[in-house]
């Protein structure tokens, strides 16, 4: 996480009758910006709010900047990402990463743990063509982000308060608890103490509703790590469950595995 995470960030009013949002895509799967789109009657009122400058996924007509604020989704995995960035933030009076992709750099960061050129001459016919950066990495690496939002996607109702809360020049409130409480709050019983199921939500950070408990699974880590996440105590536990090294391995390399705190915990399974 970046210093400048949802719960420590500092925000300040935004000038203006009617604030002009945009919305940017790098490497991604466009989940997070159908987060938005998907908030429906929530975006009529949005879009009464503010002026949406720029957003591809919604509407092809676009405006220039300045932008009063910004939601980037997706990691920087080509060198024209890395330059295109620094031109959005330039643009961008506040800016919001969206998304695991933006906010860890996503399940394509798989790639900073292996060989790239391996890689890309398994996927393509023409890897000679490929332009591409080593690794891919999330928005905070390379300018600066006023908030970052977690999720495989976001949650809709996390992003609307977001959006608002910079719009109203206060605070996001963003949960900061593990997706055990979630559970606890639906009545989900605990799936590794009642069934012995391996499971990341004791570190990760709330936002999906505890849905694969909700199932009888254990959480995949989709929101990232909570704040001050204890991945050292939940490696040791699963390792008394009968988890072996190169399970531990892939729990903490997955879709927020280039996070710092997964990070870590996966190399000392290696």
């Amino acid at each position: 996480m970046s210093a400048t995470n949802g719960h420590r960030g500092k925000h300040k009013v935004l000038n203006g009758s009617r604030p002009r949002l945009a919305v940017w895509k790098f490497s991604s799967c466009d989940g997070c910006q159908l987060s938005l789109l998907d908030c429906e009657d929530e975006l009529l009122e949005l879009t009464g709010a503010v002026e949406i400058a720029y957003f591809l996924e919604a509407s092809s007509a676009t405006a220039k900047g300045p932008y009063d604020l910004t939601l980037v989704e997706g990691s920087i995995t080509t060198p024209h990402d890395a330059e295109r960035i620094h031109e959005i933030r330039r643009a961008s009076k506040f800016l919001v990463s969206i998304g695991a992709c933006a906010t860890s750099g996503g399940i394509q960061a798989l790639r900073n743990f292996g060989n790239l050129p391996d890689f890309v001459s398994a996927v393509y016919a023409q890897p000679q063509y490929i332009s591409t950066l080593r690794t891919s990495t999330a928005i905070a690496d390379h300018v600066k982000v006023d908030f970052e939002l977690q999720g495989c996607p976001i949650n809709k109702k996390q992003l609307l308060e977001v959006v608002g809360a910079f719009l109203a020049g206060r605070r996001p409130n963003v949960p900061a608890y593990s997706v055990c409480v979630e559970c606890k709050r639906a009545g989900v019983p605990c799936v590794m103490v009642a069934k012995g199921v391996p499971c990341l939500g004791p570190v990760t950070q709330a936002g999906c509703g505890a849905l694969c408990p909700l199932y009888a699974r254990g959480c995949f880590g989709c929101f990232g790590p909570k704040e001050q996440a204890n991945t050292d105590a939940l490696a040791a536990h699963w390792a008394e469950l009968g988890v072996g090294q190169q399970r531990l391995l892939h729990a903490f390399r997955g879709i927020t595995g280039n996070a710092p705190e997964f990070r870590r915990q996966a190399t000392l399974h290696e």
